[in-house]
């Protein structure tokens, strides 16, 4: 037998609506604020995402899953989905568009790592790219993108924390202060740490070793550091959050795990999944667009991933049930009648009227058992008499109560039972 890869799920069809569940609701938190879908490959040149990523991250030094191909090219799964949409606004010349360009995707995404709860080595996520302003309230609508995606999905155990790593302007001092506290320590961190601690000091403040993490507690904070300009929208974006009423910490640890991203950083933590709590994550990335080959592009965005949503969700009791069952089970009372039950099956279908049919050759009682085990809202059952008659038997599988419907007023009647007589 051979076994799926580590690290990889299946995605069974008695799970699927789970995912249909989240999915619709992204899709309409995306149209109510005016997002358009982009999809870009599975696959990129490696030279992407290590010009854009940073190849000072985990992602790009361990977990990238990268090979040759057959024209002797480097090639990679994306481990993310923000460096592909930069790739693609430049190539696609979406620069020339009205700005802000304002896009949402659902990827898979690919990183070898250690599988653990909600993270798999092949995850997909949902995320939100804001090309295009530089001012604070696109931060502010991209952290209230997710809340109200978060809020149509009924999660409240939330925590928003916010961060502003700020610029080029004001990182040089930070790095100085920031390397200033870590060298009496250095000796005690990682090897990890060692190696950022001359080309990415700040990245150091990521580190998930609790050795490092207990040694950078009291780090001295990117805030008390930044620039009058960065500074001010900070305080902007703060503005924007109380105006809409959303609660925030800050937080001065975050850093995020990505090179491209300054100024405003931000995490939305859940406390119902332990240490694995982060369930959305994004920030600020004025540098990305220019660093893999296009022209200065301010973008702000965030990502999330299914698979540790989808378990937030079932922690805290909000997933619900599947509500795909069919409303429709049409019951084949004998064989004479089996084409009539298939073509009223098409007619219903026609009608927006979801159904199942037998195919199985169960007797009426297996079929009506198995389209109470389906929780169809209805069975429409067709035999010799009906045939003989030219009408169906509709059964109310709830109530248990039927009656004889003449077989052309059969959907019409069916329909206005389930839907008042509209369209599904």
């Amino acid at each position: 037998m051979i076994n799926k890869q580590k690290g990889t799920l299946d995605v069974l069809p008695n799970d699927s609506w789970k995912w249909h569940k989240v999915e619709t609701a992204a899709r309409e938190t995306a149209r109510l604020y005016s997002l358009k879908e982009i999809r870009t490959p599975t696959f990129e040149a490696t030279e992407l995402f290590l010009r854009g990523v940073g190849g000072t991250t985990d992602i790009v030094t361990k977990e990238m899953y990268t090979f040759t191909d057959k024209g002797g090219r480097s090639i990679t799964l994306k481990p993310e989905g923000t460096a592909g949409v930069a790739r693609a606004y430049i190539e696609a010349g979406l620069s020339n568009e009205p700005q802000p360009v304002k896009m949402y995707y659902f990827t898979p995404v690919f990183r070898y790592e250690r599988p653990q709860a909600g993270r798999l080595r092949e995850h997909h996520q949902f995320g939100v790219e804001l090309y295009g302003a530089q001012a604070a309230s696109m931060d502010a609508e991209a952290i209230l993108i997710a809340k109200s995606f978060f809020d149509s999905l009924g999660i409240k155990d939330l925590t928003l924390n916010i961060n502003s790593i700020g610029c080029e302007t004001c990182r040089a001092g930070y790095n100085k202060a920031l390397k200033d506290y870590i060298k009496p320590n250095l000796d005690s961190m990682c090897d990890t740490c060692k190696v950022r601690f001359d080309k990415n000091p700040l990245r150091i403040l990521d580190c998930k070793e609790e050795g490092c993490k207990t040694l950078n507690k009291n780090a001295p904070s990117v805030i008390d550091h930044l620039c009058p300009d960065c500074a001010a929208h900070f305080s902007k974006l703060q503005g924007y959050l109380k105006a809409y009423g959303i609660e925030y910490v800050i937080n001065p640890l975050i850093v995020r795990g990505l090179d491209y991203y300054n100024r405003t950083v931000f995490e939305f933590v859940s406390n119902s999944i332990g240490a694995q709590g982060t369930v959305c994550a994004g920030g600020r990335y004025d540098r990305l667009v220019s660093d893999v080959g296009g022209g200065a592009t301010p973008a702000v965005g965030f990502g999330l991933g299914l698979e540790r949503l989808i378990n937030v969700m079932t922690a805290l009791g909000l997933m619900g049930e599947d509500i795909s069952a069919p409303d429709v089970y049409i019951v084949t009372a004998d064989a004479a009648a089996e084409t009539a039950c298939l073509i009223l099956g098409k007619e219903l279908r026609e009608s927006g009227i979801s159904c199942e049919c037998d195919h199985m050759g169960r007797s009426i009682k297996a079929q009506l058992k198995y389209a109470d085990k389906l929780k169809c809202r209805m069975s429409c059952i067709i035999g010799g008499d009906e045939l003989s008659n030219n009408t169906v038997t509709v059964k109310d599988m709830g109530a248990g109560g039927q009656e004889s419907v003449k077989r052309d007023r059969a959907a019409a009647f069916i329909k206005t039972r389930l839907y008042g007589g509209v369209k599904k």
